[in-house]
């Protein structure tokens, strides 16, 4: 019998899945804290929404997208766990990898759009607005992008590499 202390060995896709993990519960923090009124970094992110804040805004916009966070943070953790195996393992993987995708292109794909200025940005996106997207906002997408991806990539490649469960008596 082969008993391992817990804790002694991380699993391949633990690193990986705990930053995502970290980050999706961040993320979902901050959306909360936006929407229970703080204001701080708001302005930037999301300009004149955030003095309106009409009401699809901070449904949607804040409380959604902190949920959406929160399934997320679960979504890491499940990508993280050694015991992910067998039915669930494939809706896992499907959803790690299609989260990875949206925030990689949200991230890219708006950094390559304000650096080439190919959107031709009207009034309404401030050139502080413009510089903190490109600074904070997209690099944290990608951040995100990629742990999960990682996290995604990693947790495919234990579960192949691992032997089969054996029966036990």
């Amino acid at each position: 019998m082969n008993r391992e202390p817990e804790g002694t060995s991380a699993e391949p896709s633990t690193p990986w899945g705990r930053i995502a993990c970290l980050w999706a519960a961040t993320f979902a923090g901050l959306h909360f804290y936006w929407a229970v009124g703080g204001d701080v970094g708001l302005s930037i992110s999301a300009g004149p929404l955030a003095t309106e804040r009409p009401l699809w805004f901070v449904v949607a916009g804040l409380w959604g997208v902190g949920a959406l966070c929160l399934l997320g943070t679960l979504l890491a953790w499940l990508l993280a766990s050694s015991r992910l195996r067998g039915v669930p393992a494939l809706p896992a993987r499907w959803l790690g990898w299609g989260v990875s995708a949206l925030l990689l292109v949200r991230g890219i794909g708006i950094e390559v759009l304000l650096l080439t200025n190919t959107t031709h940005l009207d009034a309404s996106v401030s050139g502080e607005q413009r510089a903190w997207t490109l600074a904070l906002w997209n690099p944290w997408f990608i951040a995100g992008g990629l742990a999960f991806g990682l996290a995604t990539l990693r947790s495919s490649r234990h579960a192949d590499a691992e032997p089969p469960p054996s029966s036990r008596s």
